[in-house]
């Protein structure tokens, strides 16, 4: 088997990279930017992995990525490559726009081309899998029921606006050119080498550096969280299992209010690294409430029953397992911390 991932240096990219060579014999090729939330010190480990190899490229530019199309002669494409913070879709919009729908539309182009040319039983074999967030479907009440496939979409951020439009990209090539596409769509992901922008690992590196823990207006917004290994044991069991044409969810069916989740992390670094604990006795004595995000969205859910039913999956992390993973594995990697701010890559 051999698959090709995009954005493959980044959070989940890199977790499903080493989920692929620990757990099958699959041969990897990640091709990706290598931004500033795609490091190469992510995937160290593998570069010694007679079956994995790392190319750094721009996925916008189809001839390239044609050539390693042509080169590796993958069966699968996963692609994850995405600016995802929504914090800087705001602030700088149009390098969302240009990764995340001239980059899929490039992957499509070259994908096709590709596909066209292979025989027979390989253009049988083949999948475009395409990764996209809960965060396409918009805004929902507290008590509004969970997003199923299929439902409307209605986003709100230029990040969301931007992967709404690769996935109608997607689904488009599907319809029109025959290209065999499978669409996910998952729920906030958490766990080791996030980087410190997202609101689980920006708390624990604010926390231990004594920083203010920054919340956005009242922090009642909720989110399901989904443990990153899990999601990434999904992605390939859709790249073995799903059918194509369809669409599947992930979540760790775990919705949580931020407030809440800052107030877990802080309890378990009181628990786990007291010697840190603020003069006052608690890590919580370090929240602050900021101004809320502009059209921040007050509540993403999706029904993930379908791929239960269907595939068999189900998360094996709770929020509370998970969330003492995490904060046990950032604690052991203190150091990773200070390697970015070393390359003054933290916020």
């Amino acid at each position: 088997m051999r698959i090709l991932i995009t954005g493959g240096a980044g959070f989940i990219g890199s977790a499903l990279v080493h989920y692929l060579l620990a757990h099958t014999n699959a041969q990897v090729l990640n091709v990706d930017k290598i931004t500033y939330a795609g490091r190469y010190f992510s995937v160290n480990g593998p570069a010694a992995c007679e079956r994995y190899r790392l190319v750094q490229q721009d996925i916008i530019d189809t001839a390239a990525i044609s050539a390693l199309f042509t080169e590796f002669q993958p069966d699968y494409l996963i692609h994850l490559a995405a600016e995802s913070h929504v914090d800087n879709s705001i602030l700088a919009p149009n390098s969302f726009i240009e990764t995340n729908i001239v980059g899929t539309y490039s992957m499509l182009e070259a994908c096709l081309h590709y596909w066209r040319s292979l025989p027979a039983a390989k253009k049988q074999q083949f999948r475009f899998h395409h990764v996209s967030t809960d965060e396409v479907y918009g805004d929902l009440a507290e008590h509004d029921p969970a997003a199923a496939e299929g439902s409307f979409y209605r986003p709100s951020s230029p990040y969301s606006a931007s992967k709404a439009a690769s996935d109608h990209l997607v689904r488009a090539w599907h319809r029109t050119y025959g290209l065999p596409v499978v669409m996910t769509l998952c729920s906030n992901n958490y766990g080791p080498y996030q980087y410190p922008e997202k609101l689980i690992p920006l708390m624990i590196h604010n926390a231990l550096s004594g920083q203010p823990l920054p919340v956005y207006g009242n922090g009642l917004q909720i989110r399901d969280w989904i443990y990153v290994d899990d999601h990434v044991r999904g992605l390939y069991q859709i790249i073995t299992s799903g059918v194509t044409g369809e669409t599947y969810h992930f979540g760790g069916n775990n919705q949580q209010k931020n407030l809440d989740v800052v107030d877990a992390i802080c309890r378990l670094l009181d628990e786990l690294h007291p010697q840190c604990k603020p003069a006052s006795g608690s890590y919580a004595d370090l929240i602050q409430f900021v101004s809320d995000r502009p059209g921040h969205d007050y509540r993403y859910a999706m029904d993930t029953a379908k791929v239960a039913r269907e595939l068999g999956w189900q998360p094996l992390e709770s929020f509370e397992t998970g969330l003492r993973k995490t904060v046990n594995w950032y604690l052991q990697n203190m150091q990773w911390f200070n390697t970015l701010q070393e390359k003054g890559q933290t916020h």
